[in-house]
């Protein structure tokens, strides 16, 4: 006998349930690329501090005006944010999908900030910010249902 089951009007039968949505990988995916983003985070803050004069920047400087010790705290700290809420969205959670994007917003405005001192590195952090926010917004219910 299948269990039918009643959600917003449609009944659903658990009998013909094939499982996850394939566009549930999405999330998993986000999660990964969230704890990788939040290393490479650290690694950028942890330089920052241990080595002010490593990064090479423009005679007019960063976007903003900033010691570098406390950038490389901001981006230290920031990194094990994202990599902790990577690891959540890997465990499906709800709370992590939603600190996810709004950690993967700060992480692209934050690397926008520091594109002057390394604008390559800076744009490839912000282009995995954005696939992140995707994954996590458009099919991030797709891996909760799972």
């Amino acid at each position: 006998m299948a269990d039918t089951g009643h959600r917003s009007g449609v009944h659903t039968s658990r009998a013909y349930d094939t499982g996850p949505s394939a566009w549930a990988v999405w999330v998993l995916f986000a999660g990964v690329i969230m704890i990788m983003v939040g290393a490479f985070h650290g690694i950028s803050g942890l330089v920052a501090l241990f080595q002010d004069d490593y990064y090479v920047v423009r005679p007019n400087g960063l976007v903003i005006n900033m010691d570098y010790t406390a950038w490389g705290w901001t981006h230290l700290i920031l990194g094990l944010l994202v990599v902790a809420a990577g690891f959540g969205a890997i465990a499906g959670q709800i709370w992590a999908r939603t600190v996810g994007v709004i950690l993967a917003v700060l992480s692209a405005t934050a690397n926008m900030l520091f594109i002057a001192a390394y604008p390559v590195w800076s744009i490839l952090i912000i282009t995995l910010d954005v696939i992140v926010i995707y994954a996590l917004i458009v099919h991030g219910r797709d891996f909760s249902e799972s």
